[in-house]
């Protein structure tokens, strides 16, 4: 079960840094009505806002979807290995690799922490290294640095030893043992856009604003006849009939002001900003009109942009957690590839050089494309060209040109 954390502040050697103590869990509804305090209390409430969950979920699910390669060794010797199988599930709760690594990414893009608990180990006594780690939900952990600068830390209310609890950060300050959590952090953009969004909420659902008023200039109805009458309005109109008033009556549809009415235009303005949190050009891939010149002229372009400036940094991240979880002279790496992937007449472009150049087999080619391999195709053949004739020695006399 989750508990709720509120911050407080130490000073040390001059220096201020914020621990976290345990107080009574707040429930989001109960401060629904306030963005920033619902914000405070669960950082999952920011995952209200379309663009919040827009971005969050394009980073974690495309990079835990990459494909994994395992490799051993550097240029020439370097070696492409099978993925270990604790390597494939590396919480050990049947999930797989994907899941665990979605997780991983969101504690950190919303909290910009991860902890948890190592459950397993190799048994390499000498340089062992995790095989199985329990992710940890980021409002059952605090951590904070005591007055000897040593970590402690504490879960769901109990004080952990600091070797059994694994911890990566983002987002660091120096004298703080947490990372800072971008939510937090833009708490005021983030409750701006739930406020815009709350706004159009309560006009549309809860508001007392009717759509139209319906008025008799010279009839007193009464309220049985008033009721008569605005049934059989709405009768005619569900059937989308004609709706036929005579001269007595006047109907006025009741439209949102444009003072009010400008809760769209900042709801527009506040997304872009929300998108902007996971790095420039998010909102424009994400489809928000930010005022900028930025456009892709093909899905390529695009996806470059987002590996470059929003994607890379979570992934040489995870590469550097799965890399941890293996032996001494293995290495983790994400296939960028599956991301960039071309057309199919640029990708076949691609295999047209790189099959000219000798840079790769035939078979290779054929096994991207998951055709079966030939028996001629594992060494790659390059195009040797002719070979020139020697140049004639001066010193050698040159023969009778007529001679046949």
């Amino acid at each position: 079960m989750g508990i709720w954390f509120r911050q407080t502040e130490r000073r040390l050697n001059g220096f201020s840094i914020t621990s976290w103590a345990s107080t009574a869990p707040v429930s989001p509804a109960a401060g629904a009505r306030n963005s920033l305090a619902a914000l405070t209390a669960s950082s999952e409430v920011s995952l209200q806002t379309v663009a919040m969950w827009s971005a969050v979920d394009l980073i974690c699910s495309l990079v835990s979807e990459l494909p994994i390669d395992v490799l051993r060794g550097s240029g020439a010797s370097r070696k492409v290995l099978a993925v270990p199988s604790y390597l494939q599930d590396p919480g050990g709760e049947g999930y797989g690799v994907e899941d665990w690594i979605s997780q991983l990414l969101m504690s950190w893009v919303l909290r910009g922490n991860i902890n948890g608990r190592v459950l397993g180990w190799s048994r390499d006594s000498d340089s062992a290294w995790p095989t199985q780690i329990q992710l940890l939900h980021p409002d059952s952990v605090a951590g904070w640095y005591d007055e000897g600068g040593r970590p402690v830390w504490r879960v769901a209310g109990g004080d952990i030893p600091p070797g059994q609890m694994w911890h990566r950060r983002v987002h660091t300050v120096p004298g703080r043992l947490m990372g800072l959590s971008p939510v937090q952090q833009q708490a005021a953009t983030l409750g701006l856009t739930l406020s815009a969004t709350r706004f159009g909420l309560d006009w549309f659902a809860e508001g007392a604003h009717p759509s139209a008023v319906m008025q008799s200039k010279s009839r007193n109805l009464g309220p049985d006849g008033a009721t008569t009458a605005k049934q059989r309005f709405m009768a005619a109109i569900r059937g989308r009939e004609p709706v036929v008033i005579d001269g007595d009556w006047q109907y006025t549809p009741i439209q949102i002001n444009p003072e009010e009415s400008q809760f769209l235009e900042t709801n527009k303005f506040s997304q872009a900003q929300v998108a902007r949190i996971f790095g420039p050009g998010m909102a424009e891939i994400l489809g928000y009109e930010s005022g900028g010149s930025l456009t892709y002229s093909t899905v390529e372009g695009r996806s470059q942009h987002l590996l470059v400036y929003a994607l890379n940094k979570w992934m040489r991240r995870v590469e550097r957690v799965l890399s941890s979880m293996l032996p001494r002279g293995q290495s983790a790496r994400l296939n960028r590839s599956a991301l960039l992937e071309p057309t199919v007449l640029d990708r076949w472009r691609v295999y047209q050089i790189q099959l000219a150049t000798g840079a790769r087999a035939i078979n290779e080619v054929r096994d991207d494309e998951d055709w079966t391999p030939v028996p001629w195709g594992d060494q790659p053949a390059v195009s040797i060209p002719a070979q020139q004739p020697a140049d004639p020695d001066p010193n050698e006399p040159m023969g009778d040109p007529s001679a046949k």
